[in-house]
């Protein structure tokens, strides 16, 4: 019989999907990466589960342990989906500009889920940044994540999504095209095509309030870009040492 021994088995190894409409004026096959076909429906858990993994080798996340981490939604959703069948508390800190939808299923597979206000500086104290190191000093047994600076976030796409990739195109894409948040999936994918053909085009997509795009064009980090935006998961008020900017 051919089967997942469980849900975290299912992870990865998702299609490519040809995109037709919306790029008929595009002069060039262009396809989606339809990473909503990971269980907890986002390209998070490739990363989720490899930041846990690595972090159980290495004695950080011990057994009976509780997980915790600042997310827009969809890392914490796949660090719970691991939680749940390695057996492990979640605790998860969201601003208050993430959807009520994210925050209820976050609490539907047992997580419990702490709201800070969007409006604040990174190191100001109610961030969720700031709030995620408190509460992972407070708590027992627990393992701050920090997607942002964690190297096995890069990682995870580095040895999944960019081999993924480079095989179901057949070594033929020109250009990589992906929001940048956290940095792991643009630096990891990034890295490895750039590896097997350094002509590769990577691109990132940023919005406007976050920081990247100057930084990335001119060096300077100007705290005058920062400002609230709605979008979820993408541009950031910090520089993630996951950002790789010679890549992009």
């Amino acid at each position: 019989m051919e089967y997942a021994k469980n849900i975290l088995e299912t992870i990865g190894n998702t299609p490519l999907v040809k995109i037709n409409k919306l790029v008929q004026e595009i002069p060039g096959l262009v396809l989606a990466k339809y990473e909503t076909f990971n269980p907890g429906n986002s390209v998070k858990d490739r990363m989720a589960l490899t930041m846990i993994e690595d972090a159980e080798a290495d004695g950080r996340l011990k057994p009976g342990g509780t997980i915790i981490e600042g997310t827009s939604g969809n890392t914490g959703m796949g660090l719970a989906l691991a939680a749940i069948v390695k057996g492990y508390k979640c605790i998860f800190v969201l601003a208050d500009k993430q959807s009520k939808e994210k925050c209820d299923i976050l609490k539907a597979v047992g997580a419990e889920v702490v709201i800070c206000p969007t409006a604040v500086e990174p190191d100001d104290p109610r961030s969720y940044y700031s709030v995620s190191k408190r509460l992972s000093q407070e708590t027992p047994n627990s393992w701050y994540v920090n997607q942002y600076d964690n190297p096995s976030n890069t990682k995870a796409h580095y040895q999944s999504t960019g081999p993924e990739i480079w095989k179901q195109t057949d070594g033929k894409i020109t250009h990589f095209v992906v929001g940048v948040g956290t940095g792991g999936t643009i630096s990891g994918v990034g890295k490895y095509l750039k590896e097997k053909n350094p002509n590769i085009k990577i691109w990132g997509i940023d919005t406007y309030g976050s920081v990247f795009k100057k930084y990335h064009e001119t060096g300077i980090f100007d705290e005058n870009e920062i400002y609230p935006y709605v979008t979820e998961g993408i541009g950031e008020d910090i520089l993630p040492e996951n950002v790789d900017f010679d890549i992009i």
